[in-house]
Order: C-alpha cells, then structure tokens, then sequence
C-alpha cells in the first residue's frame, strides 16, 4: 500500500512526554494555519510503500517505545496509517497521532480496533473562530467538534491510554484556552503553546501563565525560552529543559 510520505524523524524524546519514540511525517492537510512549522509537507506528492516506512520504524525500534504519526494532517491517508500502525502493533510499540481532529472516522476506526494509545489533539481556536481563522467551513468545524467528544469519551472508557488537547497561543487570543478548557475535565492534559509567527511578538512564559491562572487547573506550557513547564494555581510543579527551539528543529530534521 502506498503512503504520501513527508519525512522520519529516527529518535525523538520531545514528542511523546516520557517516551522515546520516532516520528513519521505524513504529507497533506486540509487546513493551512498561518504558523505552521511544516508548509513544506502541506501539499506535494511522495509516495512510498508502507513496508518502506515500517523498514524505517524497525531500525529505531530497538531505542523506541513508540511511534508519533503527525504530519500535515495524517488522518488523512486512514488506510496507510492503518496498515502501518497494525505493523508498529506487531513490533510491540505504542502508537500516537498529532492531529488537527478533521477525519473522526480514522480517530474511531483506530481505536476500535486497539491501535491507538495517545492522541494530541490540536485545537485551533474557540469554535465560532475556526472559520475565519483558517477559512473552514462548518462542516469541517463539525468533524473536529466531533473528534473532540469522541476523544474525550474515548479516554474516559480507557480506550485511549493518553489524551493532550493542545491550544497555541498568540496576543489577541489569549482567551482561547480558557474557553476550551471548560469542555475539558480536570484528567485531561491541556498544553498551552507559544505561537512562533515572524511577524507578531510571541507570548511568553509570564503571559501563558496568567492564562494558565484564569484556568485555574493544571496546564503544560510550551515556550521556546523555557521547554515546557507544569504549573497550576501559581506553582512550577515540573521543569523540564527541553527548550522549545529544538522540538522544533527536531521536527524539522526528516
């Protein structure tokens, strides 16, 4: 079977928080966000057979826990990322996706049949946003509504293992994520990202964590200066020294 491929990362320790895994770029995406780190993979074609990326997967799997499915959007290719994770199943490795949450039908179809262990859900905004912010229509803004619930519905019954709903964050919508949060129980991890665009000042570690307060719950915060932190109600409760700078170059080196 083929797959539209967009690059492999043999080793990551960024992407899966406690685990060491690879990642694997899935090329296309229905949705063209202003800062994407991956435009390069949005669109275009290179297309290889899914025994050619397995092959890639089993010779980091002697120093991997897991495999990341990210992408572009790689719900996308619902048959390859099938086939491919049954193969990651069989190696004994736990399965992830990165997803924007606009093909629920791979998310339940992936955890019904057992292969998916951790989905990071990327929400964009709040929902009367979405299409003015990355010019969607409502159905596409549906099926990530859907994605959501199911998700949230799926890790409660334990059919998912691990669940991050994850908002970056930019000046001007830092009420973003207080209004997600409130459809988000307290067992659910919420990761607050420092948006990097060019052109706009990023918000930084001191910014995040005034959002973080008006949560009032435990959140994971993601800057470029300071890796990413675990804070609640005022308290630092995990530091970890993983600037953000080299997630990002870690995702960029396939």
């Amino acid at each position: 079977m083929k797959v539209n491929f967009g690059g492999f990362v043999p080793l990551s320790t960024v992407d899966w928080r406690g685990k060491s895994v690879c990642v694997v770029f899935l090329r296309g995406c229905q949705v063209r966000c202003h800062y994407c780190h991956n435009r390069e993979i949005q669109s275009g074609q290179d297309f290889r057979d899914t025994k050619e990326i397995l092959e890639m997967i089993k010779e980091s799997s002697l120093v991997i826990s897991g495999v990341i499915f990210s992408g572009g959007e790689p719900t996308m290719q619902k048959d390859a990322l099938m086939e491919m994770a049954k193969g990651c199943r069989k190696m004994g490795l736990k399965v992830g996706i990165q997803t924007n949450g606009g093909y629920p039908d791979t998310l339940k179809e992936m955890t019904d049949a057992g292969l998916l262990d951790l989905v990071h859900l990327d929400i964009k905004t709040r929902w009367e946003h979405y299409p003015l912010l990355l010019k969607v229509d409502c159905d596409v803004v549906g099926k990530i509504k859907e994605s959501f619930e199911f998700c949230k519905d799926a890790y409660h019954s334990e059919k998912l293992s691990k669940l991050e709903i994850a908002v970056t964050l930019f000046p001007g919508r830092e009420d973003d994520a207080v209004y997600i949060a409130r459809e988000v129980d307290d067992d659910i991890d919420i990761v607050l990202q420092q948006g990097i665009e060019g052109r706009i000042p990023p918000l930084m570690f001191e910014d995040l964590k005034r959002i973080g307060d008006k949560m009032r719950r435990r959140v994971r915060i993601q800057t470029r200066e300071d890796g990413e932190i675990a804070y609640e109600n005022g308290r630092i409760l995990i530091a970890d020294s993983i600037p953000l700078t080299d997630i990002l170059q870690a995702r960029r080196s396939y």
